[in-house]
């Protein structure tokens, strides 16, 4: 993929980072959501490429913007499908909470999985242990060999997922083996990624998160060497019906990073809106806004970190 449009990526999650963090801690998630998606519309219209958005704010009938199958961008070649999420963790910006970005992912045409709006099981490392993990093992299993993949003591590993009722067995599992807890009210994009960064202090990504959260966060995960495995696992009884509905026949899969973002025609390209596990958030200072973002890219596997100052006036 071309350097130029990875970069045009940065100012469309810049820009709707921007404008989502103008609502942290105001209680109005739909606000932030919303100021947010305008944003990235907007940016995203104005770059030359033809992108179709192939996991996105939902269905044509519920979202009125950057919905899955909207055509964005000048119409123009090359020809892209997007993941995006212009706010992920709309609650941790209302409430002013830790951990939240603006993230797109990219990749050619029928790269990216086109995965239905439901939750997946997810487990994620990074690259040292990478071969090591098995959807299916035991627990106290993935913990024992990420361990000595990452030749750590047990007491060291750290797993994170999200705080969620459904994880109590989970959280005990993990503790039973003599490893520490982490947890997250929202966001386990950054959390899945967070183990293929150097020097992370998170080891492991288990639980049940949104299934379009795993497609992003597996472009990511791939380019930098690590692994994630996801299964569906619908929640309730409308999930089975948009799996269905996307064609998905065999609920026992278990997909790959590989399944979920194919080739290395891909980027990922995220800004923090609150400061979380992968990037700090926007800074307001007296004459500038700071953003903090990363782009990587699939082709040469390259992890940029940058930081902007936008000027007031110019925004």
């Amino acid at each position: 993929m071309d350097r130029n449009l990875a970069l045009e990526f940065v100012r469309v999650t810049e820009a709707a980072a921007i404008s989502a963090a103008k609502w942290i801690g105001r209680g109005d998630k739909n606000a932030a959501d919303g100021a947010a998606v305008d944003a990235m519309r907007s940016r995203l219209n104005q770059i030359d490429f033809s992108g179709t958005v192939v996991i996105g704010e939902g269905k044509k009938d519920e979202a009125p913007m950057l919905f899955t199958g909207e055509k964005v961008g000048k119409g123009r070649k090359p020809q892209m499908d997007l993941a995006v999420d212009p706010l992920e963790c709309t609650d941790s910006v209302a409430h002013g909470r830790y951990n939240a970005i603006s993230v797109i992912a990219a990749g050619a045409q029928n790269t990216l999985l086109h995965a239905p709006d439901t939750y997946m099981e997810k487990l994620a490392v990074g690259p040292a242990a990478k071969n090591k993990i098995d959807l299916d093992a035991p627990v106290k299993d993935t913990i024992k060999k990420t361990a000595k993949a990452l030749g750590k003591d047990i007491r060291e590993i750290a797993v994170l997922m999200l705080d969620r009722d459904r994880h109590a067995k989970l959280i005990q599992d993990v503790r039973a083996v003599g490893a520490r807890v982490r947890l997250i009210t929202d966001g386990d994009v950054a959390g899945a990624i967070a183990p293929s960064l150097p020097d992370s202090d998170i080891d492991i990504l288990m639980g049940i998160g949104a299934s379009a959260e795993a497609v992003l966060a597996a472009t990511a995960i791939k380019i930098l060497g690590g692994e994630i495995l996801a299964r569906f696992k619908p929640q309730k009884e409308s999930h089975f019906k948009e799996i269905k509905e996307a064609g998905i026949k065999n609920l026992n899969k278990i997909y790959s990073s590989e399944d979920l973002a194919k080739g290395k025609q891909l980027t990922f390209t995220a800004t923090g809106v609150i400061e979380g596990p992968l990037l700090k958030g926007v800074e307001f200072q007296r004459d500038t806004i700071v953003t903090h973002s990363m782009v990587i890219r699939g082709i040469s596997g390259t992890v940029r970190y940058i930081t902007t100052h936008h000027h007031y006036h110019k925004i």
